[in-house]
């Protein structure tokens, strides 16, 4: 009862907050940019709800393997939703420097994003089991980690370059998110207390959502 209580807590605060300030953005964002972080906030909120509702709902009813297939199908959507979210973050990248050329990293991009969805459609991803196999859990993963290294990398090329306050730890936070991702997709099933990682890698998203925040309002004169 007491996980019951602190995650459902936990997951009511972010959830709200995710949505509630990327939705925000979206509808009274004044530029493209800010539009572009509002959708990516929303999208988190959005997907990470089919995976946190039913959890929560789990946790207070029959258990978690109990809920196997609803829990399932949301870390489906939940997967499918991050892809798209580091798809949009590629672009905030690109409008936020101004970036014209390199067609080639987009094209990268989405190809790796497109891998990523492939990887996850698989019926080998048995996602309406309980425990699921630890082999395409790291297949689905290798684009997605893939992914996030080319976004590391390129904000710490641009932040770097520019002096942008706004987003100079987006390199910190992305690395955080799948620093304490990863550890859970190789071990939460043989060692369950792994999956605790969960919630500093919520965390993480939490501060590139603030991240986007601080554009918004920066762009409404308000910092």
């Amino acid at each position: 009862m007491p996980q019951a209580i602190a995650e459902t807590v936990f997951d009511v605060l972010y959830l709200s907050f995710a949505l509630i300030a990327g939705l925000t953005m979206l509808i009274k964002g004044n530029d493209s940019l800010v539009k572009k972080a509002g959708l990516m906030a929303a999208l988190l909120g959005a997907g990470d709800s089919f995976h946190l509702v039913p959890r929560a709902y789990a946790l207070w009813t029959a258990g978690l393997e109990a809920n196997a297939a609803a829990l399932g199908i949301g870390k489906f959507i939940t997967s499918i939703t991050m892809t798209v979210f580091y798809l949009i973050l590629y672009y905030i990248w690109r409008d936020r420097y101004q970036i014209k050329e390199r067609k080639s990293l987009t094209g990268a991009m989405w190809i790796l994003a497109i891998l990523r969805i492939a990887f996850c459609l698989f019926p080998q991803n048995q996602w309406l089991t309980y425990r699921q196999p630890l082999l395409f859990g790291v297949l689905r993963n290798i684009p997605f980690a893939i992914m996030g290294i080319v976004i590391i990398i390129i904000f710490v090329q641009e932040t770097k370059k520019a002096k942008d306050s706004v987003f100079r730890f987006m390199p910190l936070a992305v690395t955080l998110s799948f620093g304490f991702y990863l550890p859970v997709v190789l071990f939460s099933g043989v060692v369950p207390i792994v999956g605790v990682l969960m919630i500093p890698k919520t965390l993480a998203y939490v501060w590139i959502v603030l991240m986007g925040w601080r554009l918004y309002r920066q762009s409404e004169g308000q910092i």
